[in-house]
């Protein structure tokens, strides 16, 4: 493949070497693309040439690139931009990503003003950006109303699960204006109370404005990091802690020491734990997966150099190896105290109150011994293992927002509209730029040609839509001619399908002929529709979404393939979610299933059924009303094992 590097240097202190990677679609491995089927670009004809921009991770730098370059994903920056203008970006991961030198917005500013160079027309981005365990696309969604890559441009596209737009700025408005007194009210006969409330009213103190909602006290929170105003006025208010608190602290100190004294942990092989259990996957596979978890516990070890890895990012770490999630969450729920290899793996709940892992090397004399006579050891627990204490507001302003993160947006009491709001935003993660357009000042007249939708396939053309409009640009003294011949080279350029198309007809022109000067016809920036011959439509590279014709109906609303995980009906093979089906992420996809509809039609569900269960509707929002569903399904879901 055709490759460039340029060297970018950053204020004299480093080199950062950026790589443009030319695919050719005729000699990939992967000529479709997932990321167009996933952003409902699926209808989008196969472009010839993808276009990879690259900046691998620091230790990379001085090193040449790897074969699998495009499927590694802890790149500095990955973006792919199709040769017709349409981009993803795939990949960014700054300072807390494994950077030494670049922050995550600099890398974005840079990737914008790619785009903005070359044109890009829409650049997608599935957002899945976590911080401290944290889903960025909820946090910030309700501190700003838009996502981290809102900065940038990046709106709304298209939810999981059947989300709209619609209900996706509902959900956020009903997220961001929760007043904040009505939650100290709520929480009031909770152990989160006295902790809450003191947490809003330190901050309610330091702010210079009221705080009156949720989005007030987490915007203040957040921005409170970049004003050092504030963060000497933070400072100055928790240096002195009262003679309570000091007090308390001791307590809890000779606590930890007599416990430390008095307790040890057994520490068990991995393969002795997993022989008393009654696993569905063979002992190797557990073992393996086992040792999978141990590499990413060791390489974050070796690249941050302390602290442990939370289970969502040790699961994700995991999930590039291996692709069955039901057997990473069974091997992490039993990965405590256990010893994999020369390796202790052990759990327990941070400062910030999340689940977190940490790995430790066994002592190769004293406890590897022991080990051989006993299949265990026993060791002192970790001081940073135990319960910690309730964390002084002000001391860590963002394990205060991961406090309240975890309380009111995830765990709120007994409220199913702010629960069902919070899954609408996290099952929102496909957001799109969208470039607008702009007319030059100069002797070009530019025009969007599209290609007649029934030139394709006439018997799809009125549920089909069509595809997107190339970009022409002619002198100002050009023909019909000229256009009929520019616009031919463009397709024919861009396009798989599209090596042979001759232009014989332009709709919007009339009356006029070859000869006729466009200029006072048309005007610069109009769509015009062309016909043709030539088309290849015996091509198996017509359509990034594949030759593929999946069918969707999920009772979720969704009627297309959105990325998540699908389960095909074997007697209608209609495709739904599992979760809508009631299989959750953590278990196997069943061998064989049967949709509702089927089920009906073969009789009445059975009752006081083993294989019946209900679907979990109450992960949707409303069905009907807030989904605009106009599909039901009977809460039957036939399971065939």
């Amino acid at each position: 493949m055709p490759l460039w590097c340029t060297l970018l240097v950053r204020d004299k202190s480093c080199v950062v070497p950026l790589y443009t990677i030319e695919e050719g679609v005729n000699h990939s491995l992967n000529p479709f693309c997932d990321h167009c089927r996933c952003t409902g670009w699926g209808n989008h004809l196969v472009s010839k040439r993808k276009y990879h921009v690259v900046i691998p991770n620091d230790r990379d730098w001085n090193k040449p690139l790897e074969d699998n370059v495009l499927n590694i994903h802890s790149h500095l920056l990955h973006g792919l931009i199709h040769c017709n203008g349409f981009g993803h970006l795939l990949c960014i991961n700054g300072i807390e990503g494994g950077s030494k030198y670049l922050y995550g917005r600099e890398i974005m500013d840079l990737w914008d003003r790619i785009c903005e160079i070359l044109k890009a027309r829409k650049i997608s981005v599935e957002d899945a950006s976590k911080k401290h365990g944290m889903d960025l696309r909820l946090l910030h969604g309700v501190a700003y109303g838009h996502t981290w890559f809102g900065r940038w441009g990046y709106k709304f596209c298209r939810g999981s699960y059947g989300v709209s737009e619609e209900n996706y700025d509902r959900a956020i408005e009903i997220l961001s204006s929760q007043k904040l007194d009505k939650i100290i009210q709520d929480f009031s006969d909770r152990e989160q109370s006295r902790q809450i409330k003191c947490m809003v009213q330190h901050y309610r103190d330091l702010s210079e404005s009221q705080l009156v909602t949720i989005r007030d006290l987490f915007k203040f929170m957040l921005t409170i990091k970049s004003r050092s105003a504030l963060q000497k006025k933070l400072v100055a208010a928790t240096a002195a802690p009262s003679a309570s608190v000091q007090k308390n602290s001791i307590r809890i100190s000779f606590h930890k020491k007599d416990n430390s004294k008095e307790k040890y942990l057994r520490c068990k092989r991995f393969t002795s734990v997993i022989a008393h259990m009654d696993s569905r996957w063979p002992a190797k596979r557990l073992e393996f997966a086992a040792e999978v978890i141990v590499d990413a516990l060791k390489q974050h070890k070796s690249e941050v150099g302390h602290g442990g890895m939370t289970r969502q990012d040790l699961r994700d770490a995991a999930r590039m190896h291996i692709g069955d999630t039901g057997l990473l969450d069974y091997v992490l729920k039993s990965m405590n105290n256990v010893i994999v290899g020369c390796h202790i793996v052990r759990r327990g709940i941070n400062s910030a109150r999340v689940l977190e892992y940490t790995i430790d090397d066994v002592d190769p004399v004293k406890d590897l011994k022991l080990l051989e006579a006993t299949e265990e050891i026993r060791q002192k627990p970790l001081p940073d293992l135990l319960p910690a204490p309730a964390p002084v507001p002000g001391t860590d302003v963002y394990n205060d927002v991961v406090y309240l993160y975890n309380n009111t947006l995830l765990n709120y009491p007994e409220s199913e509209l702010l629960e069902l709001a919070t899954q609408a935003v996290l099952d929102s993660k496909h957001f799109v730029k969208d470039r607008p357009f702009r007319d030059e000042d100069d002797q070009l007249l530019r025009f969007f040609c599209q290609v007649m939708p029934g030139l394709f396939d006439a018997e799809n053309m009125a549920t089909e839509t069509s595809p997107a409009g190339e970009l022409v640009m002619v002198p100002l003294h050009a023909t019909v001619f000229d256009l009929k011949q520019a616009a031919e080279k463009a397709l024919r350029d861009t396009y798989c399908i599209m090596d042979k198309f001759v232009v014989t007809e332009v709709d919007n022109l009339g009356e006029m002929e070859d000869r006729d000067v466009l200029f006072g016809a048309l005007e610069s920036g109009a769509e015009i529709l062309v016909r043709g011959s030539g088309i290849d439509l015996d091509s198996n590279l017509k359509h990034e979404g594949g030759a593929d014709n999946w069918i969707v109906r999920c009772e979720c609303g969704a009627r297309d393939d959105d990325g998540e995980r699908m389960i095909a009906c074997d007697i209608c093979e209609v495709w739904q979610h599992t979760r809508c089906c009631g299989i959750e992420d953590s278990e196997a996809v069943p061998p064989l299933f049967v949709c509702p509809g089927c089920c009906t039609s073969f009789g009445p569900p059975m009752t006081n059924s083993p294989l019946e269960f209900q679907c979990s509707d109450d992960l949707l929002l409303d069905s009907a009303t807030m989904y605009g569903m106009d599909y039901e399904y009977d809460n039957c879901i036939g399971l065939l094992q």
